[in-house]
């Protein structure tokens, strides 16, 4: 079913969270939330992104709120923490957040930082999570090749569990691959699959070892599966940094995948200071349970974006909705 934009626009809601620490360059999280026959739903493509790319992610709020989901295999999900580009003094407090987690995705390769503050931060987090905990390193796609290669060979000595899109384009992602393949170390796409006209290309092209899936930029539960099924390699289900209703859509993707190999990037409600809900998703015991979350009216008045802030979400909303009457019908 595809709604209207008055139905939609009629439960619309649009909150400006604050994070506990800078992450993707912002301290503030926006996002538009909408409540349909199944629940509510959440529709929070960064303000950056352009209104074709934005299409998808409300096509995938409006499946969420308005159809069943999947069948799922499983009552909960195993999580990773995540830890921002923080300083090394910042980084146990970081993982603190998140109770029982055994794997931690750092960030690296932000804009001011150098491969030294990196490797500084990647040590405390081995230091902190001992020898059995795993890491997994995400460059956004900030590295040449050539960067890369030195930073996996200079980092390699923490026994990374893999590193995620270390560079911006399928080429180089494949000859990076070639390059570190003695290593063992494993290639994981995201940017060049979330943000790509064909999300398979980089399976298909063999230049990674995992995808990295988002339920909101691949337009839906649904149309992800169906990439998870199409690409034939395993896979670490992640979130875009939602507040918790938008997280149930992603743990409910998770949660209908078989086998689900690694700890997904699902417990990202711990980099925000504020929620919708009372009970956001967090990990508890490193795992997070399989819920559809409803937003909480206080919490929504408490941190309502401001009226012109609020006025460019709805505006994006309907143009984005305008365009989704062709993509719906794909």
């Amino acid at each position: 079913m595809f709604p209207s934009a008055t139905d939609i626009l009629d439960t619309a809601r649009v909150v400006s969270l604050p994070m506990t620490s800078r992450f993707r360059g912002i301290d503030q999280r926006e996002a538009l939330l909408f409540r349909g026959p199944q629940g509510w739903s959440e529709f929070s493509p960064f303000v950056e992104y352009d209104d074709a790319e934005a299409t998808s992610w409300l096509m995938a709020a409006i499946d969420y709120a308005w159809n069943e989901t999947p069948p799922l295999v499983r009552d909960h999900v195993f999580v990773n923490a995540t830890v921002p580009a923080v300083d090394v003094e910042f980084v146990e407090a970081v993982l603190e957040r998140f109770d029982g987690c055994r794997t931690a995705k750092v960030k690296v390769a932000e804009p001011g930082h150098t491969l030294a503050d990196d490797t500084a931060r990647i040590a405390e987090v081995r230091r902190v999570m001992g020898p059995e905990g795993r890491i997994r390193i995400d460059a956004n796609g900030a590295w040449t090749v050539d960067e890369a290669e030195r930073a996996v060979h200079t980092l390699a000595v923490y026994d990374l569990e893999y590193v995620e899109q270390p560079c911006a384009t399928v080429e180089e992602m494949g000859e990076l691959r070639g390059r570190i393949a003695y290593m063992g170390i494993p290639v994981a796409a995201d940017e060049s699959v979330r943000k790509a006209e064909d999300p398979l290309a980089v399976a298909r092209s063999g230049a990674a070892d995992l995808l990295v899936i988002k339920a909101q930029p691949l337009g839906g539960i649904s149309r992800a599966l169906s990439v998870v099924a199409q690409s034939g390699l395993p896979v670490v289900v992640s979130s875009a940094l939602e507040t918790s209703v938008g997280l149930g859509m992603g743990v409910h993707l998770a949660a209908a995948i078989d086998p689900l190999d690694f700890d997904c990037g699902l417990a990202t409600a711990s980099l925000l200071a504020a929620d919708v809900t009372a009970s956001p998703l967090r990990a508890r015991g490193g795992r997070i349970e399989v819920r559809r979350v409803d937003a909480d009216e206080a919490l929504l008045t408490r941190w309502a974006a401001n009226p012109e802030r609020t006025q460019w979400w709805l505006s994006r909303l309907e143009r984005c909705h305008e365009l989704g009457k062709n993509y719906s019908s794909q």
